[in-house]
């Protein structure tokens, strides 16, 4: 990966920034009521650091035909409560009305266009090459609007789109402050981590899952990779435990059409990098309504396994406790269920009273970090789910790239284009 340009890299006051976001946020599904603003609040550090620009925000809700697509007045408006400053809803997304009121800004003006997914071009070249993305209506219409392209969309740059990765060769193109930490960090987990380094890796996403740990072994960056939650699971029946034909089942269907290749990147890290490896000792499985610990001796369970028990959390602690750096994604169990929140609330702990640099990826991890009200006690906390396995399992980037492309074809220009 190579370098990007920041926000401490150019000068910003009075010119036109186009800002893409990601404040896409549950809604909902009645009243349309926001039930969580974690998003929004994650781009206020970027906004107050435009505050003396002319910003055009650019983001969307949902997709298409779902119930939770939406215009972005709302959003808009939550957004000027939460930045305490005037920010105008513009119902359009490149149209004449979108360009006149670009025309129109004044120092210190913001405006929010409207939702970019409605526009069809936003949705319908997800696989478009970024010279196609250049052509489109999105790029064409705005681009010359502008000085300078701003993306703060780490949760979406694992997509391909004209708003997120179509302005590398029409304007130079920065990383705001959200998406500088995330690529920082993630870049720090899969490249240069302070050692000894711990990867926790759990949750059902087991493809996902799997191509991170053998990514992280593969570039040898990882001492340590931690198996829990339904992928714990899938490792113990690949290393030869018989987990019980419902767990096996429920791993079948969950996995679907690439349940073998899955199965495959499970022996292949058993293979070849078992030293790295820590499986569940023990675990817990609901029997008759009740949580039963179990040690791997008492297998098969005669119900679904939910939990890692005791000793394995001791043994996680181990290697938590004094790692130079923790990266912990995914739960350890269904942690929903209160009897089963045992391994994940103990990992989290563990966390937090680690003495090393410690990550925590994005979705129910990064949610649960939110809930408890401890993201002071971790060193960084994702904001992107999706974007976040991608990048720890080493899968291309977009947006970052249009980033690296824009950082070569501008970096040397900043002074002419009147930035530095």
């Amino acid at each position: 990966m190579g370098s990007v340009l920041t926000l401490a890299d150019a000068g910003f006051a009075g010119k036109r920034v186009l800002l893409r976001v990601d404040v896409n946020s549950p809604l909902h599904p009645e009243t349309k009521a926001f039930l969580d603003d974690s998003r929004l609040r994650g781009i206020l550090p970027t906004l107050q650091r435009l505050a003396s620009s002319r910003v055009i925000i650019l983001a969307h809700q949902s997709r298409p035909g779902k119930i939770d697509f939406t215009n972005m007045y709302a959003h808009s408006d939550l957004l000027s409560r939460l930045l305490g400053r005037s920010i105008t809803f513009v119902p359009d997304v490149c149209g004449e009305i979108a360009q006149e009121a670009i025309r129109n800004m004044a120092p210190g003006d913001m405006l929010f266009l409207n939702n970019v997914r409605g526009h069809e071009d936003e949705m319908g070249m997800k696989k478009a090459a970024f010279e196609e993305l250049h052509e489109s209506e999105i790029v064409q219409n705005l681009a010359p609007l502008v000085d300078a392209y701003v993306n703060d969309a780490f949760a979406a740059s694992h997509r391909n789109s004209p708003s997120l990765s179509g302005f590398s060769k029409a304007l130079p193109c920065f990383a705001g402050e959200l998406m500088a930490k995330e690529v920082k960090a993630l870049k720090m987990a899969t490249e240069s981590p302070p050692k000894p380094y711990t990867a926790v890796l759990g949750g059902v996403k087991c493809d996902d899952t799997l191509e991170i740990a053998l990514n992280l072994c593969e570039r040898g960056v990882a001492d340590t990779i931690v198996l829990v939650g339904a992928v714990g699971n899938l490792m113990l029946w690949a290393a030869g435990h018989n987990i019980g034909e419902g767990n096996e089942a429920f791993l079948r269907k969950e996995l679907g059409d690439v349940f073998d290749s899955t199965m495959a990147m499970a022996h292949t890290l058993l293979d070849t990098h078992k030293e790295r490896l820590l499986l569940p000792i023990d675990v817990a499985a609901e029997i008759d309504g009740k949580r039963v610990d179990l040690s791997l001796e008492d297998l098969p369970p005669s119900g679904p396994l939910f939990d890692i028990g005791l000793s394995t959390c001791m043994k996680i602690r181990e290697h938590i406790i004094d790692a130079g750096c923790v990266l912990w994604n995914g739960p350890a169990g269904l942690f929903e269920k209160d009897p089963f929140a045992f391994g994940t609330i103990e990992i989290l702990n563990q966390c937090c009273e680690s003495n090393g640099f410690v990550i925590v990826g994005g979705g129910h991890t990064s949610t649960l970090v939110n809930e408890k009200k401890v993201v002071d006690l971790v060193d960084h906390n994702s904001t992107g789910g999706g974007a976040c396995l991608n990048m720890l399992a080493g899968r291309r980037m977009p947006v970052i790239e249009a980033l690296e492309i824009s950082a070569e074809n501008f970096g040397d220009r900043l002074e002419e284009l009147d930035l530095s």
